[in-house]
């Protein structure tokens, strides 16, 4: 798959996710495997007005290449300023987020609003693609609702505009993330365009991955089943390589990957930010790991880094005690 100069066969990629896809959750996935990363969704008015915690949300660094920046917004003036504003930080590509399903955006016709109304959908993105030279991608959905999927009529309407890539959730705004998503309509999307097309929703097994690439997709975007799976990748990779599945990682493979990324959330973030912000993370690395009650109460109280690694591996040396 190709945007710009990214060219990646059947790329494995992590979703924009709000309050998760942050750098220290980026790199741990990066790590793991992803291919491509993209950064939280932020406002384009935030961005053009330089407010601080947007500026932040949409810092890349070298070292998690290839990045996306994605953006979001109604207003072309202000898309326009915002990708230009974004191609001095530098990011592989831009990505314009036209399917949140928040009804705070998207009944103020940004995200998923846009698709009740294409001709300013079609505004919103050739405003983004003016002001930049960086490619640009979208995200999006197949409809409003199911009386109004127009995601063949966006495929295309996209490519006109000089789109490089297209991700759908192949869900309807009204769905949010309730009911299943429908990859029927991977097939029915490649053979209206001939965009790079990654598809996502619902995607959480290695098979899962193949089936949707046996369907034609060009790349697998991977969102909810990543959060404290980072192996994720990794897992996908090998079984995608060796139909087999790899070893559930261990517990101190669990404990020791939290405590990196518990690291890194601390040094991007800063004490207790960093420390505090890092809570929702645990119950996903200490997931089927036994006896877990005592020690997620305790974490859950902790502001220095220190104190949570030393609980981790007081924890893993009693289980440790327990088997042995």
């Amino acid at each position: 798959m190709k945007i710009g100069p990214i060219d990646i066969k059947q790329p494995i990629v992590l979703a924009p996710m709000e309050d998760v896809t942050d750098i220290p959750f980026r790199l741990i996935c990066r790590r793991m495997g992803a291919d491509i990363v993209y950064t939280e969704f932020t406002s384009s008015e935030a961005i053009i007005r330089e407010a601080k915690r947007a500026l932040k949300k949409i810092r890349v660094l070298e070292e998690e290449r290839p990045v996306a920046i994605q953006i979001y917004g109604g207003v072309e003036e202000s898309m326009q300023g915002a990708a230009q504003r974004v191609e001095k930080l530098q990011p592989d590509f831009i990505d314009i987020n036209c399917g949140c399903w928040v009804k705070n955006h998207a009944f103020r016709g940004e995200g998923a609003g846009l698709l009740r109304d294409l001709n300013q959908f079609e505004r919103i993105v050739k405003a983004t693609v003016k002001g930049t030279k960086l490619p640009v991608t979208v995200k999006t959905r197949l409809g409003w609702d199911d009386q109004s999927i127009v995601i063949l009529d966006v495929a295309k309407m996209l490519e006109q505009c000089g789109i490089h890539a297209l991700t759908v959730h192949c869900r309807t705004r009204c769905q949010g993330y309730q009911g299943t998503a429908d990859w029927s309509w991977i097939e029915k999307i490649k053979k209206a365009t001939t965009l790079p097309l990654i598809a996502n929703g619902d995607i959480d097994s290695p098979e899962k991955v193949k089936q949707l690439f046996d369907e034609g997709c060009d790349g697998v975007m991977i969102g909810r089943a990543a959060i404290g799976n980072p192996w994720f990748f990794k897992q996908t990779k090998y079984f995608l390589q060796n139909g087999e599945h790899l070893p559930t990682p261990s517990m101190k493979e669990r404990i020791d990957v939290c405590i990196e990324h518990l690291k890194l959330s601390a040094q991007h973030r800063g004490l207790p930010y960093g420390v505090t912000t890092f809570r929702k993370y645990y119950a996903g690395y200490l997931k089927e790991v036994p006896n877990v009650a005592h020690l997620r109460k305790d974490l859950m109280q902790y502001l220095e880094p220190q104190d949570v690694i030393d609980r981790l591996y007081q924890f893993l040396d009693q289980q440790t005690a327990v088997l042995t």
